[in-house]
């Protein structure tokens, strides 16, 4: 069972905390975009492009629960909380939402390659943070702040963690 999970919107820091963590606590980390890759042999955002988002999410609900059963911390792709199925997985496990301004994201983002971000960046932001944001809370044992340095996201999420166990 992994150690904790990472939620959050494109470019909140997931992948990279996840890696931070992972040597902080000496053990290993998962991306779920990286099981897409293994499963799929095309980039997640090829399979968007390809096969669409509907089998794109379907994919990511089974990376996520091949993840979890990894004793590691665990970044996911910013959509996972869109499937009800991914959702119940993740209420089961210590889950951290990575959040931080739109500026900072889409500057974080750049010129990536990520098809649900490829028109009108800025609103695509405003309109996932509106539709995903409840999910994050609803799976979450807090939000964090991640526009810090990875030591400063580091010492909030274990900080995070200490106020959930008491």
């Amino acid at each position: 069972m992994s150690r904790l999970v990472l939620v959050g919107l494109p470019g909140a820091g997931k992948s990279s905390v996840a890696r931070a963590l992972a040597d902080h606590w000496t053990c290993s980390w998962v991306d779920t975009d990286d099981l897409i890759v293994e499963e799929t042999a095309s980039a997640p955002a090829d399979v968007l492009r390809e096969r669409g988002e509907p089998v794109f999410r379907d994919l990511e609900a089974a990376a996520l629960e091949r993840a979890l059963r990894t004793d590691a911390v665990v970044a996911t792709g910013g959509g996972v909380v869109e499937r009800e199925r991914s959702r119940e997985m993740l209420k089961k496990i210590p889950t951290i939402w990575l959040d931080c301004s739109d500026e900072v994201i889409l500057g974080r983002l750049g010129a990536g390659d990520r098809p649900l971000m490829a028109h009108d960046a800025p609103q695509t932001l405003k309109r996932l943070r509106a539709t995903r944001e409840r999910w994050y809370r609803e799976v979450s044992l807090a939000r964090v702040e991640s526009s810090g340095t990875l030591e400063d996201v580091i010492g909030l999420i274990e900080a995070a963690l200490t106020r959930a166990r008491s």
